[in-house]
């Protein structure tokens, strides 16, 4: 860091990047200092929409930027741990957009490097720090709604069918799985703060060969179940319900990126806004900026365990559906 100040690269200049860059700019004591990309005209047409000093054309030359801190990864999902790996062998902390890795496998042979090297990595699983989940872990933990017996939630958008875009891409690890259910199955996660012991999954495969619907049902110990719909062909509701024994929570649509919470009691119905202060993405970049100054290794909101333990699942869930990629060893 210099004069207190982190200063960020971003590896690959695609959609979310640019909401990547546009939070940081209310973030205090973030600052972008370079772009890369393959494509150096991609690189140079981001680095001046953002009044980046820097750009380059390739990720090698961004990792061994000596002036940069830490590297916010925004790649196609098949390669984020390539990158990451170039990113902390050349001692760079790094946040890394979800999912981590393709693999659990994957991500605990990224997550024992960043051990090594004493480095600072993160999953952006941007929800864990918006606003209005403050709110809702304050209603579980006050037993608001009781005992949790029962999650339901979807995660339903009719993309547009770009064959050759990453998502519809078995070689670039496309499928819905990985790029919606993971919301789903992480909010899971957080809500139970345990793995499940059961899991049971149908899907439908498009004719690219990557999962295009998921639905699955998730048995946390012996009395609480998540069931959950991904799929890239219809939009659905997109909320989250969270069903306890004296009560109910709404998540708003969309709740992996929702301002608003409904907690539903026999005393009525509260809701809840918690508005951003930009787009949502600030909330993560403070918290690494706030963890790399303190010389922390993880996240204490969004802990390597917690990556771990959604990637398990989701390997479990592509077993059983029977999705694997050609790349995977």
């Amino acid at each position: 860091m210099r004069d207190g100040h982190v200063r960020w690269g971003i590896m690959g200049p695609g959609r979310i990047a640019h909401k990547f860059a546009e939070a940081l700019t209310v973030v205090d004591g973030a600052v972008l200092g370079a772009v890369a990309s393959r494509s150096t005209d991609r690189a140079h047409a981001f680095a001046s929409k953002y009044s980046i000093p820097r750009h380059v054309g390739s990720y090698e030359e961004l990792a061994s930027d000596k002036d940069i801190d830490v590297v916010y990864i925004a790649t196609p999902h098949r390669f984020h741990a390539e990158n990451v790996r170039l990113c902390l062998e050349n001692d760079k902390a790094v946040l890394c957009e979800k999912p981590l890795t393709v693999t659990a496998g994957e991500t605990e042979a990224i997550v024992r490097l960043a051990g090594q090297r004493k480095l600072f990595l993160m999953e952006a699983l941007w929800s864990r720090f918006l606003p209005i989940y403050e709110v809702l872990r304050e209603w579980l933990e006050n037993g608001a709604i009781g005992a949790v017996r029962l999650m339901t939630s979807t995660f339903g958008i009719q993309i547009h069918r770009d064959e050759t875009g990453r998502l519809l891409k078995p070689e670039l690890a496309g499928g819905v799985l990985l790029d919606m259910g993971i919301y789903n199955i992480a909010i899971s996660q957080w809500v139970t703060g345990e793995e499940p012991h059961v899991v049971d999954a149908q899907c439908v495969m498009g004719p690219t060969g990557v999962d295009e619907l998921v639905s699955a049902s998730l048995k946390y110990g012996s009395d609480v179940v998540s069931q959950f719909t991904c799929n890239f062909g219809v939009n659905t509701a997109n909320d989250f319900w969270i069903y306890g024994t004296r009560g109910h929570i709404r998540i708003h649509p969309r709740f992996w990126q929702s301002t608003q919470a409904t907690l539903s009691t026999d005393q009525g119905d509260e809701t809840v806004v918690r508005d951003f202060r930009k787009n949502g993405f600030e909330y993560q970049i403070d918290e690494v900026v706030s963890c790399i100054r303190a010389g922390q290794l993880e996240s204490p909101v969004m802990p390597h365990a917690a990556t771990l333990s959604t990637m398990r699942v989701m390997d479990r869930i592509r077993s059983t559906i029977g999705v694997r990629y050609a790349f995977e060893s």
